[in-house]
């Protein structure tokens, strides 16, 4: 099987451990949050790494990037992309302070405590997918650390996936899509993006019956 060319079943089978990882998150997102929260995955592709730049906003928009590596039974990394007035969204939720922007004059002590609550929230949404992954292909798999960026999309996906897009060229992306009932902030969308090596690509589609 060409792993690039996915059917339309293999990616509904995405699509529904996607949505499994969602609601997870979404019920831990509205805990942590204070407000109700849904979650969503409306699409699945797999692209290569020009295509999800693109698909960003192109190399020059800028995103904040939360990246894991994934460890266990399969290896690889995990990346987390939103763009920086949702991520500033969040930070104002999580910190109760609605004047915080990220900017070249945000302070060391207030980057700090942004990046902090990017992480925590970056845990959960990561953790919620691998979990959803795990259950149906019966691996275990964990996250590490996430390193955070806040940069254009160009210079945060060339440098943060350096080093496994010397060995790979493509990546699963799922479409995130945050739902909630609080005006001005519907609906945050994002993309959430897998990229196994080579091997696990292989191993993934052998557990989930695609040989």
């Amino acid at each position: 099987m060409d792993v690039f060319q996915l059917t339309s079943f293999q990616k509904d089978i995405l699509k529904e451990i996607g949505n499994i990882g969602a609601g997870n998150a979404a019920t831990s997102l509205s805990q942590l949050l204070g407000s109700k929260i849904d979650m969503m995955v409306p699409n699945v592709e797999i692209a290569d790494f020009n295509e999800v730049i693109d698909l960003v906003g192109g190399p020059e928009q800028p995103i904040v990037g939360l990246m894991f590596q994934v460890e266990g039974e399969i290896t690889g990394v995990m990346a987390i992309v939103v763009d920086v007035e949702e991520a500033e969204y969040f930070v104002q939720k999580l910190t109760h302070n609605k004047d915080f922007q990220l900017s070249e004059q945000t302070n060391g002590a207030e980057l700090e405590i942004a990046m902090s609550a990017l992480s925590e929230i970056g845990n959960i949404l990561t953790g919620s997918y691998l979990s959803a992954l795990s259950d149906f292909t019966g691996m275990n798999l964990q996250p590490s650390i996430p390193h955070l960026g806040i940069d254009m999309a160009g210079a945060i996906m060339t440098v943060g996936l350096l080093e496994i897009s010397q060995v790979t060229d493509y990546c699963i992306i799922i479409d995130t899509e945050i739902r909630q009932e609080e005006q001005g902030h519907e609906q945050i969308r994002g993309n959430f993006l897998f990229i196994p090596d080579p091997e696990s690509f292989q191993k993934l589609f052998a557990k989930l019956g695609w040989n």
